[in-house]
């Protein structure tokens, strides 16, 4: 037997709301042809032209040998494109193509509309009680870890 029952544990209730929302932007992104992991790698990229691999990971809470997969499979669609840096031989720039950036609008328009619904389940109040504890969470989580 646990000390504490799982449904008085705060992390579950955090990892089922992360589980519903992955579950249900990956359902509405698929007929636009990306995952979660993609569109969130496209979003980044739009507003970061050139910005590595590893730096990507880190935007997207990802390790970067699982970045690099989801960038391979990007890049295999002809999604985004790679070049090496112009004095860092050894790193690769990551851009979107034309492609890339049509997905990305289909995509975040999909993206979007979940967000909205999920926003619009709350008043404008409570969005920011929120948000202010869900940076509470964050804030402690940050100092706890090792």
């Amino acid at each position: 037997m646990t000390s504490m029952p799982a449904s008085e544990r705060l992390g579950s209730h955090l990892k089922r709301a992360e589980q519903a929302l992955n579950a249900t932007k990956n359902a509405v992104l698929r007929p636009a042809g990306v995952t979660v992991a993609q569109y969130g790698a496209l979003l980044h990229l739009s507003a970061n032209p050139g910005i590595s691999a590893a730096a990507l990971a880190r935007l997207c809470g990802v390790t970067p040998p699982t970045m690099n997969t989801v960038l391979k499979n990007l890049q295999d669609r002809t999604l985004i494109e790679r070049t090496p840096h112009e004095w860092h031989r050894n790193v690769l720039e990551t851009r979107l193509t034309d492609e890339g950036r049509a997905v990305l609008a289909d995509a975040d328009a999909r993206a979007v509309r979940v967000e909205r619904a999920l926003a619009a389940e709350f008043t404008e109040e409570e969005r920011a009680a929120l948000e202010s504890l869900l940076a509470r969470c964050v804030g402690l989580l940050e100092r706890e870890r090792p």
